[in-house]
């Protein structure tokens, strides 16, 4: 459905007057925890695990998406929030959709958040389950390159910061990973250099006075909005990152941050995807799984895993849902193609 002037309205005025979150973050965190609409009636197994991480367990909760065996592709999911809201349970929808959209397991991480576990309490935990899985992949019954890092807004933030500090570390690394609408900058103030900022930072739910809200709850000290842990985007190395995929929305102040990473990541040689989804606003993988952005970003997920390995293929051939619709804006190398 296409944005227009009347909902054009009714989304600015739903923007506005919102609380500091600096000061009422727990609320708010309460009320986010209402929205949990999503998925309801899909049928899907779950059982938690608890992964170790210093001197406390990083709970994670695997998503089964029907009665078949377990030995199936992993997406291991961190949930987005702005590292402050979510949990396991008010993404439980999110994930038995993507786990049904996709047909693999969906592994969901429960890290711990700002204020009270500043960065880089989260990502470690974030990291913490990447390592477990990835150096242990008997434990779902797969190989490590049948396991995919996903995330959305914060999630696609730690996503990427995974992947990164993978790389630096040695050991582990992904061979995969999606980012959906990702946080990867440090600065969404009138002087970011990203327009998106500027052009949909007041008026689309997500402003970018919020997103400077949760990166204050977020870094331990001013210093961190400089280290490419918190923001990827200045990385100086960009090199031996995984296949990546890039979902973007057109009305997202998030938007040309979250494209210009996956133009870094292929500029050094890694193999991107990058997909805006026009009419869409941040945090729209929330929404029902029939609503056509989040059906067309399952597609382009599902055409993803699919294009990468066989043993995705084998899973992805059974799922349903291959309607063949238009494509959104596909960003190619230095081109932005408008293939509606």
């Amino acid at each position: 459905m296409a944005i227009n002037k009347y909902m054009r309205a009714a989304l600015k005025a739903l923007s506005y007057g919102e609380p500091d979150l600096t000061g009422n973050y727990e609320m708010v965190r309460k009320i986010k925890e209402l929205k949990r609409g999503v998925g309801a009636g899909l049928a899907y197994r779950t059982w938690d695990h608890l992964v170790p991480c210093g001197d406390h367990h990083v709970p994670v909760r695997i998503f089964v998406p029907d009665a078949g065996p377990l030995g199936r592709p992993v997406l291991l999911f961190f949930h987005g929030g702005g590292w402050v809201t979510g949990n396991i349970e008010n993404y439980s929808g999110v994930c038995a959709a993507l786990a049904k959209a996709t047909g693999c397991l969906v592994a969901s991480v429960d890290y711990r958040l700002a204020p009270e576990h500043k960065f880089p309490s989260g990502l470690n935990d974030c990291y913490a389950a990447a390592q477990e899985l990835l150096e242990k992949p008997g434990l779902l019954g797969v190989e490590r390159d049948q396991i995919t890092l996903i995330g959305d807004s914060a999630g696609g933030n730690l996503a990427a910061a995974v992947s990164l500090m993978a790389r630096d570390r040695g050991g582990f690394l992904p061979t995969r990973q999606i980012l959906i609408y990702p946080a990867v900058y440090s600065d969404h103030t009138p002087a970011s250099p990203f327009p998106s900022v500027q052009e949909n930072g007041t008026d689309y739910l997500l402003t970018s006075k919020r997103v400077e809200e949760y990166l204050q709850l977020y870094r331990s000290k001013p210093e961190d909005l400089q280290n490419p842990y918190l923001a990827p985007l200045l990385a100086g190395d960009f090199s031996g990152q995984p296949d990546t995929l890039v979902i973007t929305a057109e009305y997202d102040p998030l938007r040309d941050e979250g494209e210009a990473y996956g133009e870094k990541l292929r500029e050094f040689g890694n193999d991107v995807e990058i997909h805006r989804i026009h009419d869409a606003l941040h945090g729209f993988m929330s929404l029902s799984p029939g609503f056509k952005p989040v059906k067309r970003t399952y597609r382009y997920i599902n055409d993803f895993l699919s294009g990468r390995s066989d043993s995705f293929g084998q899973v992805l051939a059974s799922v349903a849902d291959q309607e063949d619709e238009p494509e959104e804006t596909v960003i190619m190398d230095k081109e932005v193609n408008e293939l509606e």
